[in-house]
């Protein structure tokens, strides 16, 4: 899959996200570390590119009510952990069940679009500082 117009400043975003193994960034941080590779990129761009980047199957957005978007590079099928107290998420590396033909088979008068779970609780250095 191509991107239809490879800028650097798409190029940039894409690499920072894709390099945030682990981290599932929102735009100010990848604005943030885009600027050390772009200085003059605007955060408007980036917004953009992001959604770019998404439309074209790039990137996921992971969103949660009340809270800035976050994205996701991590392409591969897998679920999400989501500490409850400071918002970080963490990959589920667990083969998954097809679930989905199973609802597809069952409501096909439904058209699904994306699906979203997700585990909440705490994350380790949350319960650390939980008493």
């Amino acid at each position: 899959m191509a991107i239809k117009r490879l800028t650097k400043q798409r190029r940039a975003v894409l690499e920072v996200v894709q390099n945030a193994k682990g981290h599932h960034p929102d735009a100010a941080w990848v604005y943030a570390e885009v600027r050390k590779k772009v200085p003059r990129i605007s955060l408007g761009t980036v917004y953009r590119t992001l959604d770019a980047l998404i439309a074209e199957g790039y990137l996921v957005p992971l969103s949660r009510p009340g809270e800035a978007v976050r994205y996701e590079a991590n392409l591969d099928g897998h679920l999400h952990m989501v500490c409850r107290q400071c918002g970080q998420f963490f990959d589920i590396i667990h083969p998954l069940p097809d679930l989905l033909s199973e609802v597809r088979a069952r409501y096909p008068e439904f058209s699904i679009e994306h699906v979203q779970v997700e585990y909440e609780g705490l994350c380790p250095a949350c319960r650390a500082q939980d008493p």
